[in-house]
């Protein structure tokens, strides 16, 4: 078997292909989630705290030998933390409405619980230990 038949077999697996449009998919995801919360979420908040844009927020260090200030751009971090829990939250509820759609049916209340009837096995080991008990 070549290499290239070998490759193509391996990219046309269903976990590869499936893989890759995840990829994508989730990358989409991520830009349209970014955009919601600098575009739409941390503009009010940033009037709620005086006017001030998060992503300017930052403390001067000093300067460097050239004599442009060093920043510390705190205001970008916190827009990240705000980024990240959004997205976690989201990915949550999508996951947590999947898996309810994945979960079986639960059994109905006025349904006796049947137990299953034990293995052979089990039937068996239990009789021989009844006759040594016996004995």
């Amino acid at each position: 078997m070549s290499i290239g038949s070998e490759f193509k077999e391996f990219a046309m697996k269903g976990n590869v292909v499936d893989m890759a449009v995840g990829v994508i998919v989730g990358a989409a995801f991520g830009k349209i989630v970014s955009s919601l919360v600098a575009d739409v979420i941390m503009p009010p908040i940033g009037i709620l705290v005086g006017g001030v844009s998060f992503g300017d927020l930052a403390v001067t260090l000093g300067n460097d030998p050239k004599g442009v200030p060093v920043l510390l751009k705190y205001g970008t971090f916190l827009q990240s933390i705000f980024d990240f829990l959004i997205i976690a939250f989201v990915l949550f509820i999508a996951v947590k409405g999947i898996n309810k759609l994945k979960k079986p049916a639960a059994p109905s209340a006025d349904a006796p619980a049947v137990d299953a009837p034990p293995p052979r096995q089990e039937v068996l080991l239990e009789e021989i230990r009844d006759a040594l008990v016996r004995r």
